[in-house]
């Protein structure tokens, strides 16, 4: 058994549950009681135990761990000068957390939990032999033969050993290439932690490894805080970018959904396949949905994305010339070669319009742009009454896609960015130095001088032109709704044109309920779908400049229609 203490860190006496409580549920744990790895540790899965919290609430105080799989023990002392450490509870604790009552302000805790024994991913073959085949052939299991790392003496450099190797520094971990060769590099077990065990009783459920889906087990080592100086350089901040990203955690008003009386039936599995990296994971895997915690519990994370175990190849969809029908311009597409990998670090590119509706299993297209899989206008119809386009669809608009029938406005006219080889990624990944582009902001204008000579002023003119016709769309719309809007609709002023709840371009308050919106004239329907489109997809001409354009001169043409009838 390996230990970690910590000590108290409030000042102020707790009362607590009792301890028989704690552990009655200890083994009934739900999906919603799932703890998932809080803190990034150096090598990926923590093989000892590891307090990730302490926490006061009303007259409790909750202790946290995290750590490879197994069965953990919670001790208390009182004080430092306490010579005894007092268990609490039973030491068959298999969710990683216990609460705690009379602990007084200078308590420390420790906690005891399974020794690691690693074994390498030979032991995993006689299982796991087809993911094994494919894991065998990605850079994980080239980080310890690297010629780049070996030329910077990462091999005995005990700093970088923990990330290139499977247990360095813990018992039965690696020591030496000479000594411990078969765990050189990065294996199964620095993401599902030491498997020894398991090998040796795969049928014994306590035992088996994690499957971790927290950005913080890839953290641990593709981040620029753990590694040496002399080649930060060498780590993008990859983690610690994700984690300042909106791509990080669920969003607070979907959790309460998930939770809600139509979280099942409706949030989970349609709003979830995009906003939850748990509800995304299960509907890719074909298993039960996460509910309740488990549902917003994680977001966009890397797993989300990143395919670690696979090294699958596609046909390079954007490779060679390629001409923009519009205006002419031809692109040389061959930055990567005839292929990209579903591993994620040369991502699939695709030119396939896409409207992920209804169901996931019958909507989702793996041949999609991964970005784009999430970023559409998920079917985005001008029929539709009580709330304007989502903010997703950035694809649509890329790939000038959004339907004629919706818009009046001609589909399939793709920006000359749609042709860019790596699409997305190519400007919202670009990584200039010192970066690792998981913000996925515009952090440079690299790329974009290739075309422009003067990209951030041309991006200055764009957006500040088509933030102008934004504005000029709007008052065209609140002027028909002021002046023609059927006199039933003129109670709600300037938002008789809005939806039944109305975007963030009017005021909040009322505006024509659901069964008022059929007053609202066809013209006007579309004209505010077109603006809302622009507004909401966000880029403000960038991803599209003449497709946007277009859409929010046809929206005024509309209103205008309207207005002289």
């Amino acid at each position: 058994m390996n230990v970690s203490k910590t000590r108290l860190r409030y000042h102020a006496p707790v009362l607590l549950a009792t301890a028989a409580l704690v552990f009655s549920n200890g083994l009934r744990a739900h999906a919603q009681d799932v703890q998932h790895l809080s803190l990034a540790q150096p090598g990926g899965m923590p093989g000892l135990p590891v307090i990730t919290g302490i926490t006061q609430t009303a007259n409790v105080v909750t202790v946290t761990w995290d750590g490879p799989s197994g069965y953990y023990q919670l001790f208390e002392k009182k004080a430092t000068t306490d010579p005894t450490w007092q268990p609490i509870g039973k030491a068959t604790n298999l969710i990683r957390t216990a609460t705690v009552t009379m602990a007084p302000s200078n308590a420390l805790f420790k906690i005891s939990g399974p020794s690691p024994h690693y074994a390498g991913s030979q032991a995993c073959l006689e299982c796991h032999r087809p993911v094994l085949n494919t894991v065998t052939q990605t850079r994980h299991f080239g980080a310890f033969t690297n010629s780049l790392f070996v030329a910077q003496g990462g091999q005995t450099d005990a700093s970088c050993l923990p990330c290139h190797t499977v247990g360095y520094g813990l018992p039965s971990g690696f020591v030496s290439k000479s000594t411990t060769p078969q765990l050189a590099n990065v294996q199964c077990e620095n993401c599902h932690g030491p498997a020894a065990v398991h090998a040796a009783n795969p049928e014994d459920p306590v035992v088996r490894p994690r499957v971790e889906l927290a950005a913080e087990v890839c953290g641990g080592c593709h981040n620029n805080e753990f590694v040496p100086g002399r080649v930060a350089a060498l780590h993008p901040p990859r983690y610690e970018e994700w984690n300042s990203s909106p791509h990080q955690s669920v969003l607070d008003e979907l959790k309460a959904d998930f939770t809600g009386s139509l979280g099942n039936s409706f949030f989970i599995p349609t709003c979830g396949s995009c906003h939850s990296g748990t509800i995304r994971e299960a509907l890719l895997e074909n298993t039960s949905l996460p509910t309740g915690h488990e549902a917003g519990a994680i977001g966009i994370a890397c797993g989300t994305c990143h395919d670690s175990h696979a090294q699958f190849v596609h046909t390079n969809l954007l490779n060679g010339l390629r001409t923009n029908g519009l205006t002419g311009l031809v692109i040389t597409n061959n930055q990567l070669g005839k292929f990209y990998t579903n591993q994620m670090s040369s991502p699939l590119s695709s030119l396939v319009d896409y409207h992920a509706t209804g169901n996931f299993a019958t909507n989702y297209n793996p041949e999609i742009n991964v970005c784009a899989q999430c970023h559409n206008d998920r079917g985005a119809s001008a029929n539709s009454l009580d709330f304007p386009p989502h903010h997703s669809s950035q694809y649509n608009m890329l790939l000038g896609s959004f339907r004629q029938q919706d818009t009046d406005v001609p589909s399939n006219q793709p920006a000359t960015h749609a042709l860019l080889e790596k699409q997305c990624v190519a400007c919202h990944m670009q990584t200039p130095a010192g970066t690792g582009g998981h913000s996925f902001k515009v952090q440079s204008y690299g790329l974009c001088q290739t075309c422009h000579s003067s990209p951030e002023l041309l991006v200055q003119f764009t957006t500040n032109t088509v933030f102008l016709q934004i504005q000029r769309d709007k008052a065209a719309l609140d002027f028909w709704a002021m002046i023609k809007a059927p006199a039933p609709l003129q109670k709600y002023g300037a938002k008789a044109w809005e939806y039944a709840h109305p975007g963030s371009l009017s005021e909040a308050g009322p505006s024509p309920t659901t069964a008022e919106q059929g007053l609202i004239p066809v013209k006007i329907q579309k004209a505010r779908f077109n603006l809302y489109l622009v507004f909401n997809e966000g880029s403000f001409g960038v991803h599209n400049g003449p497709y946007t354009v277009d859409l929010l001169e046809t929206a005024y043409d509309l209103v205008q229609d309207e207005l002289a009838e």
